[in-house]
């Protein structure tokens, strides 16, 4: 597997995106910039809870905090700049805010549009590539679970997972069919590897796929197409699902298969230290039912992408990235010349 390179220059390394939300894309984004300038993450804006819930209920914008964990993420400010953005107010009616929210909060204040406001942010932390919302329409995520069962907000699905204790049957935008932000259309089509996840499944990268213009963009674009899986199922989304029940989750909330045929597991021991408490939360590590997946069209590549220290069971960002890299290496032939690339079948 590849070593952890310096930094490329702008304009070099192939050309990324990545779609999810959460703090897996952010994760994977900050191994992926030390190989590639050339990144674009596409962010769900389903999000209403937390701080950017409050903003979202008291100021009309967006939900800032996915897209800001991005930008920070990709960022090359000055150490202090990263540290103020990180910064979470703890005290008074700001009590668990960040700054970074804050201040995405003022500039979408004076900005004609919240994507030209992230867009001026970028540029404040100077970050690798770019970062975009999905969509600028103004969505809510609903929930439908198999006991018929629905619940509007994304932050109300875990609650209502737990009460009901059944597994979701599907999930939607309210309103249905929002339109994709053109830039994000773009940049798939132009894309040498698109990357799906890791993250939640129904909030953080299942919600992207059901604005209007994704999906058949992916499907038209001719770069490699991969989604990387959890580690681990997730209290109130995916508790007891194999690696083929995520994979026909996507597929079947994207309109049918075929949306990418790679999918990148952890092969990696996980410490049985760490598992106690996600067994107690009813989570546990996902289960890689290799055969199902070739039946939906997948094929399943593990590597040890896990990190090694921090208490918690998540991927390793340089590992994650090196993988992704060594991957769409293999896959994928460059066209002397032109600096671009074709998937190889």
């Amino acid at each position: 597997m590849q070593e952890a390179r310096k930094r490329p220059s702008p304009g070099r390394g192939p050309r990324i995106v990545a779609i999810g939300g959460g703090t897996g894309l952010s994760t994977m984004l900050r191994g992926l910039k030390e190989y590639t300038a050339n990144l674009t993450a596409i962010v769900t804006v389903a999000d209403d809870g937390g701080g950017s819930g409050v903003l979202r209920q008291e100021l009309g914008m967006l939900p800032p905090g996915d897209i800001r964990n991005c930008m920070e993420a990709l960022a090359n400010a000055e150490p202090l700049m990263r540290e103020l953005m990180h910064y979470r107010f703890t005290e008074g009616s700001l009590a668990g805010q960040s700054f970074g929210n804050l201040f995405l909060a003022a500039l979408n204040g004076i900005s004609p549009s919240f994507d030209t406001a992230v867009a001026r942010m970028s540029q404040v932390l100077a970050i690798t590539g770019q970062v975009l919302p999905v969509t600028t329409a103004d969505v809510q995520l609903e929930a439908e679970l198999e006991n018929g069962a629905r619940v509007v907000g994304e932050s109300k699905i875990f609650y209502c997972k737990k009460r009901e204790d059944c597994r979701i049957r599907r999930v939607r935008l309210l309103p249905e069919h929002p339109k994709a932000l053109p830039g994000a259309l773009e940049a798939i089509a132009r894309a040498d590897m698109i990357v799906f996840g890791p993250g939640s499944l129904y909030t953080s990268i299942i919600p992207n796929l059901l604005v209007d213009g994704i999906v058949d963009a992916v499907r038209s674009a001719r770069g490699l197409k991969v989604y990387v899986a959890n580690v681990m199922t997730q209290e109130g989304e995916t508790e007891g699902y194999t690696l083929s029940d995520h994979i026909r989750a996507i597929f079947q909330h994207a309109g049918g298969g075929g949306l990418f045929d790679l999918c990148l597991v952890n092969e990696a021991p996980i410490p049985p230290e760490l598992l106690a408490p996600y067994a107690r939360e009813g989570a546990e590590p996902l289960q890689v039912d290799e055969s199902a997946c070739r039946s939906l069209g997948v094929e399943v590549i593990a590597r040890p992408v896990l990190a090694a220290s921090g208490g918690l069971v998540r991927h390793d960002p340089d590992r994650l990235a090196a993988a992704l890299l060594e991957i769409q290496g293999q896959r994928s032939v460059r066209i002397a010349g032109s600096g671009d690339y074709r998937v190889e079948t």
